[in-house]
């Protein structure tokens, strides 16, 4: 994109932007794309139950190869797109905030789609963030959202979290004075591991052995290795700040949200349920995994089935 303004009215030029598509796109009379639904991941994309999504349709339900298109956006605040390391700004990125996170796929998918009307958005955990601010923030852009495992604030022990990792970061010489060193490569791993505690449940973390546990961690901390620390600290004052309680009334999209029991950073009884009274014509669904990691496919069945019977009330 050529430019794109924060709200704090910062403005960076020339804004890399990545995205990823699957499917084929359906238009109408005035060529406008009818079948888009925005996929918002995770951040830890090899721990994504949904980013498989589309096998899953076509495996357990009757849907065809052109009925959706998925469009993937990495947000704002991630290298592939626009972010401290990428722009090597580093400190001196614009603070941002879901909402900026939002305007910025909202802009792009306008200049390189001609999307302003969205049939539906699709997230789990962060990406979840973006999709609540943006069905607060603007109520009309899309007919349907799903969110599984995230929560319309943060708070608990996902909050704690948050803040543990900020005073990790600011207890950094090398990070404040903008450099890279052995250090923030060892602080990286640091919070990867305290991360981890967040993407396995309670049960598996209680009952795996020593050895179990030292294998998982070093899958989860290999992949996470070469996240940078700069990203990683915008990302984390974004999440510090997010909160749309109180702009939960706005949503009139058809929403399902679904929830797994027994994560530490997910509440299921303070987060999801109570969505059920706080957002208009929503269904929220609970399922209770039990397999070793939380992202296998047979931990979800039932949340794959909901989602399934969703969609099939906007079959077209």
């Amino acid at each position: 994109m050529e430019s794109f303004e924060f709200e704090s009215g910062d403005v960076l030029e020339n804004v890399d932007v990545e995205y990823r598509t699957k499917g084929i796109p359906r238009f109408d009379d005035e060529g406008n794309i009818t079948n888009a639904i925005i996929f918002c991941p995770t951040l830890k994309g090899g721990h994504s139950v949904l980013a498989k999504f589309q096998e899953y349709l076509k495996r357990h339900g009757n849907f065809d190869d052109d009925e959706y298109f998925f469009i993937t956006v990495i947000s704002l605040g991630v290298p592939d797109s626009c972010s401290p390391s990428s722009t090597g700004l580093k400190n001196n990125f614009p603070k941002y905030t879901f909402l900026d996170c939002v305007n910025f796929k909202k802009q792009f998918l306008k200049e390189k789609f001609n999307i302003t009307n969205i049939f539906g958005l699709l997230g789990e955990g962060s990406g979840g963030f973006e999709i609540f601010t943006w069905a607060c923030e603007y109520p009309d852009d899309m007919e349907w959202i799903i969110v599984l495992n995230s929560s319309f604030k943060t708070s608990g022990y996902f909050y704690i979290f948050v803040k543990w990792v900020k005073s990790l970061i600011e207890s950094s010489d090398d990070f404040n004075s903008g450099g890279y060193d052995v250090s923030l490569s060892n602080l990286v791993v640091s919070i990867n591991i305290l991360l981890f505690s967040g993407y396995l449940s309670r049960n598996i973390i209680s009952n795996a052995s020593v050895d179990e546990l030292d294998v998982l961690i070093d899958d989860f901390v290999d992949e996470g290795l070469y996240t940078d620390i700069y990203d990683f600290n915008s990302h984390n004052d974004c999440i510090a700040e997010y909160d749309v309680e109180d702009k939960l009334s706005n949503i009139k999209a058809k929403s399902l949200f679904i929830g797994a029991h027994n994560y530490l950073f997910v509440d299921v009884d303070k987060d999801m349920l109570p969505l059920k009274d706080l957002v208009d014509n929503s269904e929220v669904v609970s399922i209770y995994p039990n397999q070793n990691h939380y992202y296998e496919e047979e931990d979800y069945f039932d949340g794959v089935n909901a989602i399934i019977s969703f969609l099939n009330e906007f079959k077209k």
